[in-house]
């Protein structure tokens, strides 16, 4: 298989995993491990830089609201400035933990086996807190507490296990926090974007010279599609989830990491 086609299929399954509470990390961890899709210390970098694919397509998407906030912001709108701070604040904590143990969790963490059990229990978790007859009291991921904010900020670091979703534990803390399914699922879109260029910038720097124009090439291929593949399953996702929930992502997690954990049992 050539590596433009490789890098087709990994934009395609991060642009369409990256906002699902599914786990982009560990599709891709998978994907890299049963279906020869490219292992290998590029390849490890690639699925971390085209996710900026994914994150412009959000900005794409919510243009219009991302920029009503940065004019708010110098001209004294109080929820744009709360609203930025939140963002910041939620993005914070995984951060400190990225800093202190993002090395262990990569060598200890980063495998088929983790993978699978971490998507067989998330989507337990997904599939019991969308049963729940919760109330929300937040409708707009603009307009969260600033305490808020921070609690969502503190699980998403949960999702540093790959397996767990980064989506899918802001989600779950907001809605359990009180908003409602569409704006959690909105925040933890807004919640990314710092995250994710955080986590470019920093493989970018770190494998600079590593990288040649092939390489480059490939990335650039990646990011297109991931970019083009999440613009339409943000869209459809908003829709879904706001009419019928979080089951069917969490029943999805649950026969991946099921299937997963039999075919390494088989020792494939």
């Amino acid at each position: 298989m050539s590596d433009a086609i490789r890098a087709v299929i990994l934009g395609i399954i991060e642009g369409v995993t990256e906002f699902l509470p599914v786990s982009s990390t560990g599709h891709l961890l998978v994907a890299e491990r049963f279906f020869d899709l490219g292992e290998g210390a590029f390849w490890d970098s690639f699925t971390v830089l085209i996710q900026l694919g994914a994150i412009l397509a959000i900005v794409v998407l919510y243009f219009k609201k991302l920029w009503d906030v940065a004019i708010g912001m110098f001209t004294g709108d109080v929820y744009a400035r709360r609203f930025v701070i939140g963002v910041l604040v939620a993005f914070l904590p995984a951060v400190v933990v990225g800093l202190v143990a993002g090395k262990y969790i990569k060598i200890l963490l980063f495998n088929p086996w983790v993978v699978c059990f971490s998507l067989i229990v998330g989507g337990a978790i997904l599939l019991w807190v969308d049963r729940i007859d919760l109330k929300p009291r937040e409708h707009d991921a603009t307009r969260f507490p600033l305490l808020m904010y921070l609690y969502i900020g503190i699980a998403q670091c949960v999702a540093m296990i790959p397996g767990v979703s980064r989506s899918g534990a802001s989600i779950v803390a907001a809605m359990f926090l009180g908003a409602d399914k569409r704006a959690a699922a909105e925040f933890s879109f807004f919640l990314a974007i710092p995250t994710m260029i955080g986590a470019f910038a920093y493989d970018f720097y770190k494998n600079r010279s590593e990288m040649n124009v092939d390489h480059i090439g490939i990335v650039a291929i990646g990011f297109v599609v991931s970019f083009i593949t999440a613009i339409i399953v943000v869209k459809t996702f908003l829709e879904y989830v706001t009419r019928h929930g979080f089951a069917v992502f969490a029943w999805w997690r649950v026969v991946v990491g099921t299937l997963g954990l039999i075919a390494l049992a088989l020792g494939r």
